[in-house]
């Protein structure tokens, strides 16, 4: 369907309002909780006392992935809103501060009760490698009900958070956002998040792409491959290059791939002086990527945005930009 209205808003996501939980940490710490180095599991409400009474000294900052990316779009000038749960709690309290701080419109009604807001401890090794423990709390209870569905169809682009997808209230939400959007003749972005959210729900994801729902899809490359069920990543990519419109995959220090309407492009990764935290680098590519897509560049040009967004972040601690994102696209457009 085309859109028959101008949107009044670049984006509007659906994601897991978290509070980010930072600590340095090394290799033996991990090995005595029995952490996966690098990767991100869910705990529940237990483990996330015992873990971070266990945890280094730390530092707390508004997080989530889809809020991340909104930050980061925020912060290239863009008009964004957040659909997500947190508790009336004090961490509900800070999340909902910092969202709104950014300029972006948040008006999900906090949950009452005694399910705390979401958050993710995370413990970085000195090689950057960051291991993420999440407790999902209120996030995970966000319902249908709870969506602004005139915010959804008044935005260009619906971005979608993977992790979400976990939980069934929110997938439900969800549900319910992409038949608004595409309504509305709007957009859908979906990122894959992580493989275990895959290795749950490649059915569904599947499904929502056969049936044309997916627009821009953002993967690295151990989520394309854990999707297509494939070991190479251009095999894996293959799968979905005919059916899904933009198709882009990060891959690391070798920069990322961009598949749009058959067109394959590639950029590197953006140099950066020293990696401290890799928090939240996808999270800020995707918000370069479609902050010059949403400006009508070209997807050259959008990978590269993506990926010197992607680089600020991975300069210092947290998953939210400190330096002006605006001033590092202006100089890269010069």
């Amino acid at each position: 369907m085309t859109a028959s209205v101008p949107a009044t808003l670049d984006v509007v996501a659906i994601g897991n309002a978290i509070v980010d939980v930072l600590a340095r940490s090394d290799d033996a710490f991990l090995a005595q909780h029995a952490l996966t180095k690098g990767g991100m599991q869910l705990i529940d409400a237990t483990m996330a006392e015992t873990l971070y009474a266990d945890m280094p000294q730390a530092k707390e900052i508004s997080g989530g992935s889809a809020a991340n990316t909104l930050a980061g779009l925020a912060a290239l000038g863009k008009k964004c809103g957040f659909i997500g749960q947190v508790n009336d709690d004090q961490l509900g309290t800070v999340f909902a501060h910092d969202v709104r701080a950014l300029g972006i419109r948040f008006d999900t009604p906090a949950m009452q009760g005694d399910v705390p807001t979401a958050r993710c401890l995370i413990l970085v090794t000195p090689d950057a490698q960051r291991t993420m423990n999440t407790f999902l709390g209120a996030s995970q209870f966000l319902p249908e009900a709870a969506l602004d569905l005139d915010m959804i169809r008044s935005a260009g682009i619906l971005y979608l958070e993977g992790y979400l997808w976990d939980p069934e209230q929110p997938r439900a939400a969800m549900r319910a956002a992409i038949d608004a959007a595409k309504q509305a003749g709007r957009k859908v972005a979906f990122t894959l998040s992580d493989n275990f959210v895959i290795d749950r729900h490649r059915a569904d994801f599947i499904d929502l792409i056969d049936q044309g729902l997916i627009d821009i899809l953002f993967s690295n490359e151990g989520e394309i491959r854990s999707l297509a069920q494939r070991d190479d990543v251009e095999a894996a990519l293959a799968c979905f290059a005919n059916k899904v419109p933009v198709l882009v995959s990060t891959c690391g220090e070798r920069g990322a791939v961009a598949i749009v309407d058959g067109v394959r492009y590639e950029a590197p990764a953006a140099s950066v002086d020293r990696i401290i935290d890799t928090t939240g680098a996808g999270d800020l590519f995707a918000a370069g990527f479609l902050a010059a897509h949403i400006e009508g560049r070209g997807v050259g040009d959008c990978l590269a945005l993506g990926a010197a967004a992607a680089a600020e972040v991975i300069s210092h601690w947290g998953a939210r930009p400190e330096d002006d994102l605006g001033v590092i696209r202006d100089r890269l457009f010069a």
